[in-house]
């Protein structure tokens, strides 16, 4: 493993992050954290139990009675949440309508991100909203992914498998990204590298940020 090296990946939905977290990852030999997930299990688990997704402090307080671990017997290393890899409903609409509105609670987040924090604490590659600003500011590589609308409503249809409509598809995208930006603004790190994937493919973009893993780590700036 490629102990102590933490790439961060963040970008809006659609635009590509978790494929290449998933393909840097396993090239590099180093866990897969898909921060999202744990806002949307958090998410699931709240429509679950019937706790309002405007009361913080009860969200934060089922965020803690959660287990968030790393499954290490498959590789990349996968996000285990209660001892499951338990993904199934975390891309429902129900979920999907939700999770904005559970993510934008403080007190959620700090929950969430002190289990980041100890989940990547000895590397791993990690996507999602303000790793690299506020989880991680330290990060080996901090990542930016972007595309244009019509690119990232097209890989969002291909990663559901959606027969819907692309217009459909899109509304979609648009009004995730109206709740998310309300949580965190799409705003790279001032020292993030962007990447314009809208013309790119997937290897395309996992080759080019093999690259920059390597120049950061030839230089000693491994974090």
């Amino acid at each position: 493993m490629n102990q102590g090296i933490i790439v961060a990946i963040d970008g809006p939905a659609g635009s590509g992050k978790s494929t290449l977290a998933r393909g840097l990852a396993s090239a590099l030999h180093l866990p897969y954290v898909n921060t999202g997930a744990m806002y949307r299990a958090l998410t699931r688990r709240a429509l679950q139990e019937g706790v309002d997704s405007d009361d913080g402090a009860a969200l934060a307080t089922l965020a803690a009675a959660m287990r968030f671990d790393l499954d290490r017997a498959v590789e990349p290393g996968v996000l285990l949440v209660d001892g499951r890899r338990s993904d199934e409903g975390l891309a429902s609409p129900e979920v999907e309508s939700n999770v904005s509105r559970v993510a934008r609670h403080p007190e959620v987040r700090a929950v969430l991100r002190a289990e980041q924090r100890r989940l990547g604490a000895d590397g791993a590659v990690l996507e999602g909203r303000d790793i690299g600003s506020v989880v991680f500011p330290g990060a080996t590589l901090k990542l930016y992914l972007r595309a244009d609308a019509k690119a990232r409503a097209a890989r969002r249809a291909r990663e559901r498998e959606s027969d819907e409509g692309g217009r459909v598809v899109a509304d979609r995208l648009e009004a995730r990204d109206a709740l998310d930006a309300r949580v965190s603004p799409f705003v790279p790190p001032e020292d993030a590298v962007v990447i314009d994937a809208t013309s790119m493919d997937a290897a395309e973009v996992l080759a080019r940020a093999l690259e920059l893993v390597r120049e950061r780590t030839e230089h000693g700036d491994a974090g």
